[in-house]
């Protein structure tokens, strides 16, 4: 199509009041709708977004001079500017129409859920994916570990994509034979309009706890953004929400078709009693239908939370049961969430978690109590240049519900680790001596608290100090193959650390 035809996109929506006249340029076919100049090529529609740091249109000029046909922006044509210019009210907004214009709307042709939430989006998603190939459809994925096109599998830049690339992907899946998508919708993705122009068959909300200040500013503007989901569902479209959580209660109100899961509360999806083993999940679920039958590898209660999730959507969408028992219980596992690296052997468990908020540690921590035999060792740490007000926070919880507390680096970034360590050991009551590694909390539960900051000696110490039968959770990064020390993206990987520490202990313990 032609940026004519294109800009009817937004002419629809009330974006351009009336169509633009365009130079002759204009009227050859668009070959693309980009939101980095150097991603430019020739017959490229250039929309200039304006970010935290830099305004997209200042580099109009190198994206014209890569054959881009036409520039849409917030601001008018400077001076001298030769070729097409567009002045848009939202930039955002009309890249996101754009790029959905441009790749033929291909939500239209899929059964699109997407997931909001702080914490259980990725195993939600994984389960739901599963039960959707278990009706015998191919089912595509956009999350935080990896982007499935439904022929081919990419590792994830970043849990929700710019408009062009959630677009782009989502052609690909129709065109590989996908009839439908699972995809996490970050509270950035929402905010910043990647997600519009997206046609949504449902969409489901798992909790709201504290993260992402350092972006949103506060917890209300961040449940704002989360809630945007379900104000973009079509008429009639089943909204699925956590009705144990306060805010799920309260998009309960709001959606015109709520779907509701939970444990504490009186909801359409509650499990009956079970417990919990290293081995996996058993329960029965009712829900408005009938009773599910659960068989699952996964582990601890969060993950009851997401099954019922999964349960609860896949419910709303008329999946029969025997699909929604077989997908779960098919599921091996999610990267990086529970991961279980110790073997059956092993005289000591070992977890890798991607738990990286003060509300995620405490339900792993809590769960990883309820398993181990013996102590509970736990690694952790925070990123820098993030919100620092979840710290001293998530130090309060490692230190309250652990016997080891062995606090390290996460992704740094610009920031000093040994600063952000000193954040983190503020929240333990009583205080910490980081020359000393020795909490001054008296009573018999206080930890011992140590501060490496090298991660993979952090990660090595654990495994060396864990006596037979303790348990040793490493929470931050979970799926994770690097680290950001600096501006260095370095090579990082807790499951593979983890494994190496565990074969040197198997051989001191066969020497010895």
């Amino acid at each position: 199509m032609t940026a004519v035809e294109l800009l009817e996109a937004l002419t629809q929506r009330g974006l351009l009041p009336v169509p633009p006249v365009l130079a002759d340029a204009a009227g050859s076919p668009v070959s693309a709708v980009v939101y980095d100049s150097r991603r430019a090529v020739p017959g490229a529609v250039f929309v200039a977004l304006r970010g935290q740091k830099q305004d997209g249109a200042r580099f109009a000029p190198q994206a014209v001079a890569r054959g881009a046909v036409l520039v849409v922006a917030e601001t008018s044509a400077p001076a001298g500017h030769d070729g097409a210019w567009v002045t848009v009210p939202d930039a955002r907004l009309a890249l996101a129409l754009l790029a959905d214009r441009f790749y033929g709307h291909p939500s239209g042709a899929l059964r699109v859920v997407g997931i909001t939430g702080t914490n259980g989006k990725t195993t939600t998603a994984y389960l739901l994916r599963s039960i959707l190939e278990a009706t015998g459809q191919r089912c595509g994925l956009l999350g935080t570990v990896a982007y499935s096109v439904g022929l081919e599998d990419r590792e994830a830049t970043r849990t929700t994509p710019e408009a062009p690339d959630v677009q782009h992907m989502l052609r690909e899946m129709v065109s590989n034979g996908c009839t439908a998508a699972v995809m996490e919708v970050s509270s950035h993705a929402l905010a910043l309009k990647r997600v519009d122009g997206v046609h949504f068959a449902t969409a489901v909300f798992s909790n709201l706890t504290r993260d992402h200040l350092d972006f949103h500013g506060d917890m209300e503007t961040y449940f704002a953004a989360k809630r945007r989901l379900f104000e973009m569902l079509p008429a009639g479209a089943p909204g699925v929400v956590n009705l144990d959580d306060p805010k799920g209660q309260l998009l309960a109100g709001i959606v015109q078709q709520p779907v509701t899961y939970g444990m504490r509360n009186a909801a359409d999806v509650t499990p009956e009693p079970f417990g919990y083993t290293l081995s996996g999940l058993r329960f029965t679920a009712r829900t408005p239908r009938g009773a599910v039958q659960v068989r699952s590898t996964l582990v601890g209660q969060p993950n009851v939370y997401n099954i019922l999730a999964a349960i609860a959507t896949a419910d709303a969408l008329g999946v029969p049961f025997e699909a929604i028992e077989s997908g779960i219980e098919r599921l091996p596992g999610v990267p990086g969430r529970f991961e279980v690296v110790s073997k059956p052997g092993d005289d000591i468990g070992v977890v890798v978690d991607y738990a990286h908020t003060d509300d995620a540690l405490k339900n792993l921590l809590e769960t990883a109590r309820a398993l181990s035999a013996g102590r509970l060792i736990t690694v952790f740490g925070c990123g820098g240049d993030r919100d620092r007000t979840k710290r001293p926070l998530m130090g309060a919880v490692g230190g309250r519900l652990s016997d080891v507390l062995i606090v390290t680096s996460d992704n740094p970034r610009t920031e000093d680790p040994a600063a952000i360590i000193d954040e983190v050991l503020r929240g333990i009551p009583g205080g910490v001596d980081r020359a000393s590694a020795r909490t001054s909390r008296p009573g018999p539960r206080a930890p011992e608290v140590l501060a490496i900051v090298d991660r993979r000696d952090a990660v090595t110490r654990a495994v060396d100090v864990a006596r037979a039968g303790d348990l040793v959770i490493v929470a931050g990064k979970g799926h994770e193959k690097t680290q950001v020390i600096g501006d260095r993206e370095l090579p990082f990987d807790d499951v593979a650390v983890s494994r190496d520490a565990l074969a040197r202990r198997r051989m001191r313990q066969r020497v010895g």
